[in-house]
């Protein structure tokens, strides 16, 4: 056991590491990542998941794995170093060091604890907020109030090591997992977790177990990388997509092979600005409703420390789209994007729709005229289309 280190980031969360589909140097997310040359790292959720699976390992067969391997979304199987080691009566806690790379985290270097205990009979998994983990307060998250801030994936990751240590060793998959995180309080007062109404500490996230890092300048030269490689290729339609997510839903929704997926994270802005100067007939826009509605507002950046969701703004989509004065209000005052959309379906206001069209014009605006057609799909974070709007072009501007 190591006192202080994690394992190394990953040098790409990728499988198709050497390049493309036909081992070139390809397109796509990959690709870009590769291009920008910044080291990807993990994801709370990754090393919530390393920590479970050995601190369950350890309550099963008294020691501890060190390294600790586990299986990723996408199947990689990275290994983790173990920070702490702690075996007591009915317990066991093991913790790692998170690695974010050359993402600028403020999560960076935090230990993430896992502590695992025995669960009544058929209780199945039950999850904890240790010290440093956050309690959902406010509706809106893809959590129920009073759970423990732990989002989907990472759940469902901790679960399946679960399921697979008691298979191996022949323990029962009935345990309480507790995650918690050093400082995490201190550290959630610099994200958004307070005005989220996510209190006592931080949220445990992540969609890959990767953390794919952002440097304005190199990621925004992988775009106009990924642009390039796309037209070479003879490309006639592009996905600009805000994560791994939006690549999913543009490949099931179009076909679209990976050279044509530009991985824009929040740099909207970046791949309009290019576009406009080395045109692609179509561009569709993916994204998560959240951030799809920035673009809508006009944000070119849509980064969680640089645009937040603008509810008036929303707000005043929904009355336009026929809300009245009440929904209004309740858009207006809602806690995340999610919840603006779960209000105006249920009085049949088809606010995604209004703000994928709210974003294509933004877009058409950013490429003054360029020969480039656009859509725009909202997603949520299950992958669902929440909203979309048809293909426009330069000419058919509303």
């Amino acid at each position: 056991m190591s006192p202080t280190s994690s394992s190394p980031a990953p040098q790409d969360p990728s499988p198709a590491s050497a390049g493309g589909p036909d081992g070139g140097s390809g397109g796509g997310r990959s690709g870009q990542l590769r291009s920008s040359g910044l080291r990807p790292g993990w994801t709370t959720g990754a090393c919530a998941t390393a920590a479970t699976t050995a601190a369950c390992t350890a309550l099963f067969t008294g020691e501890f794995p060190d390294p600790v391997t586990i299986t990723l979304p996408k199947g990689q199987r990275p290994s983790f170093a173990l920070a702490v080691e702690e075996l007591g009566d009915g317990r066991a806690t093991a913790g790692v060091v998170k690695d974010a790379g050359d993402d600028p985290d403020v999560t960076h270097g935090a230990l993430v604890r896992a502590t695992v205990r025995p669960g009544p009979a058929g209780s199945g998994v039950v999850f904890r907020a240790g010290p440093g983990v956050g309690t959902v307060t406010r509706p809106g998250l893809p959590l129920e109030v009073g759970e423990p801030a732990i989002n989907p994936v990472p759940r469902r990751m901790m679960r399946e090591a679960v399921a697979e240590v008691a298979a191996r060793h022949g323990g029962g998959g009935d345990v309480e997992v507790e995650i918690s995180i050093d400082d995490g309080e201190e550290i959630a007062r610099h994200t958004w977790n307070p005005r989220l109404g996510i209190l006592g500490g931080l949220s445990v996230l992540g969609t890959t177990g990767i953390v794919v890092p952002y440097s304005c300048s190199a990621w925004i030269d992988s775009i106009r990388r990924g642009v390039d490689v796309a037209r070479a290729a003879g490309r006639t339609h592009v996905a600009g997509c805000t994560g791994s997510t939006s690549e999913k839903v543009a490949v099931a929704e179009y076909g679209l092979p990976e050279d044509a997926l530009l991985d824009m994270g929040d740099f909207a802005g970046a791949v309009l600005k290019y576009l406009r100067r080395h045109p692609v007939p179509r561009l569709t826009v993916v994204g998560g409703f959240a951030k799809i509605s920035k673009l809508a507002a006009g944000h070119l950046d849509l980064h969680s420390s640089r645009s937040r969701v603008d509810t008036t703004f929303l707000a005043g989509l929904a009355a336009a789209g026929g809300g009245d004065e009440e929904l209004a209000a309740a858009v207006a005052a809602a806690n995340t994007g999610l919840e603006t959309v779960q209000l105006c379906a249920g009085r049949g206001v088809p606010l995604g729709d209004l703000v994928a069209r709210a974003a294509r014009e933004t877009a058409l605006g950013v490429l003054r005229g360029a020969p480039v057609t656009v859509d725009v799909l909202c997603i949520d974070r299950a992958g669902a289309v929440v909203g979309r709007c048809e293909p426009t072009g330069p000419a058919g501007r509303d």
